[in-house]
């Protein structure tokens, strides 16, 4: 593991409208625990996909020693495959249990080589992610979104790499399966580069690259020893110094274009006393003539000193501009869809679902709602009866308002239309004009609003689709939100909560992050508790 290493040189990468994401990317990863960050839309995912090999460079060169596994932030697990079967040790399992029947073939020793324990090595590493042993003889359909993470981290420690990329591990997973991976992370011996919104987890990793926009839209990577505090506060110092710079910079500029204005003015003054004396005719004609050529040729380089001066100034400036972080952040701007206090909402009555229940619930007025429990405890499941998206087992669900959902694995958008196209299908009558001014507010402007949805980074496909879900028509009276934070860079999981915590709707959340509900204003809890 000591010898693994990743080395990008002159890399570039361009999505494929063209748009360049990488360029001229150098980098070289060092071994231990590195947290990657930045802003949604930065190119972090796109950089471990590099890394896998599931992409390949424009140009430049993604040098990688070592086994990789990779954990993917948007995880595509079909419901029928068995779990075993998706750690990679259905075929040794099949080969025990047919040489434990009395089957000799020499071809099932062979598939279990040394591989005997497969069932005890496999139960524990199911047991280090938090889940339990009769996992193995269960189909994916049967788990909860944290789960299916959980499964996906149990199969790389079971194929043992020599580096581990980790895009949002924590999403989706409560607060005891969290701390697991924030003890798997801490306790990795290999080369690891995790990307997280997570900054308990960011706490715990060697050092910190922050992947960022540089001059004309290309990429670099910052480096920072330390964990996520440490990287706020040297962050934080090298932003109040550029900004300084940018302040003096911009004085500089102003000080040189006065001091244009004032050469010019000398320049003119003295160029009309040169004229006032040459119609007087007290010179010779050559004589004036010459001393004007030569007021002229003095008054040029002057001229064009301070204009090289002033443009020296402009372009100290640009780069002291360059220096500051110009992180963008959405704006949310939230339809009117004011519930008056007493008006009737949400009635479930006597509500079992496949995993849990019964539910009796009223919610009336602008209430906010917070659906918690461990991961596999039913909250999904309960959402998705609420917006009608499955049939209760027992009981009714009766909603007399216009609700939206956005849902925890986000596929609520074709993947093969745009952004653009999408949300003029959830809201049709709605002026095109209109629709892009709104994209704009979380950041789809221009060309990246026609961008394929099914090329956007985890973060762009939240944005994309919480965009769809307040844009649509009729405006949503009750949201229900599952998972809403995942994969949002912490600028726009500000603006979120503001326009969440402005809209005057009534809310249904779920979600693992206590400081997010704290933030939101819950009203009330219902708590599924434990599988």
């Amino acid at each position: 593991m000591a010898s693994a290493s990743i080395t990008f040189h002159d890399v570039a990468w361009r999505w494929p409208d063209g748009d360049p994401l990488l360029q001229g990317l150098d980098l070289q990863v060092p071994a231990g625990t590195t947290g990657l960050v930045g802003a949604n839309g930065a190119g972090k995912t796109t950089l471990l996909r590099l890394v896998a090999g599931d992409l390949s460079p424009v140009t430049g060169s993604v040098q990688v020693v070592g086994t990789v596994g990779w954990l993917r932030q948007d995880l595509t697990l079909h419901a029928e495959t068995p779990v075993d079967e998706r750690l990679g040790i259905a075929s040794v399992r099949a080969a025990i249990r047919a040489v434990e029947s009395g089957d000799p073939d020499p071809r099932h020793f062979d598939t279990i080589g040394d591989a005997w324990d497969i069932d005890e090595r496999a139960t524990a590493e199911l047991a280090r992610v938090g889940l339990p042993h009769d996992v193995l003889d269960r189909r994916i359909g049967e788990l909860s979104g944290g789960e299916a993470t959980q499964l996906s981290l149990a199969a790389l420690l079971l194929a043992r790499p020599d580096i581990l990329l980790l895009d949002e591990p924590t999403n989706n997973l409560d607060r005891v399966a969290r701390h697991r991976v924030h003890d798997l992370v801490a306790g990795f011996r290999g080369t690891l580069v995790v990307v997280s919104h997570d900054r308990e987890l960011l706490e715990l990793v060697d050092r910190i690259a922050e992947l960022r926009s540089g001059p004309s839209g290309t990429r670099g990577v910052s480096w920072y020893g330390g964990g996520w505090s440490a990287y706020r506060e040297q962050a934080e110092a090298e932003q109040a110094l550029a900004e300084q710079a940018v302040v003096a910079a911009k004085a500089d500029v102003r000080r040189q274009h006065q001091q244009l204005m004032d050469a010019q003015t000398a320049i003119a003054r003295r160029a009309n006393q040169g004229r006032k004396v040459q119609e007087s005719g007290s010179l010779p004609k050559i004589l004036a003539g010459a001393r004007k050529r030569s007021a002229e040729e003095s008054a040029g380089r002057l001229r064009g000193v301070h204009e090289q001066r002033l443009d020296d100034a402009r372009g100290r400036l640009e780069e002291a501009r360059d220096g500051v972080a110009a992180d963008r952040e959405i704006s949310i701007d939230l339809p009117e869809t004011a519930v008056h206090r007493g008006q009737h909402v949400l009635t479930l009555e006597a509500v079992e679902t496949r995993v849990a229940g019964p539910f009796d619930l009223a919610v009336v007025g602008p209430e906010r709602v917070a659906v918690t429990g461990a991961n596999g405890s039913g909250k999904t499941t309960l959402l998705r009866t609420i917006v009608g998206e499955l049939e209760p087992v027992a009981g009714s669900v009766r909603v007399t308002v216009p609700v939206r959902f956005l849902p925890q694995r986000l596929d609520l958008l074709d993947p093969g239309l745009s952004v653009l196209e999408n949300a003029r299908l959830q809201a049709p009558g709605t002026e095109l004009q209109e629709i892009r001014s709104r994209l704009a507010r979380f950041l789809f402007r221009g060309r990246a609003a026609d961008r394929r949805v099914g090329v956007l980074s985890g973060g762009e496909l939240l944005r994309a689709t919480l965009a769809c879900v307040l844009l649509a028509a009729p405006p949503p009276r009750l949201l229900v939100l599952d998972e809403p934070t995942n994969n949002l860079d912490l600028a726009s999981l500000r603006q979120l909560v503001e326009a969440l915590t402005a809209y005057r709707g009534a809310l249904i959340v779920v979600s693992h992050d206590e400081t997010f509900l704290a933030e939101l204003g819950i009203t009330r809890r219902i708590d599924l508790g434990k599988r």
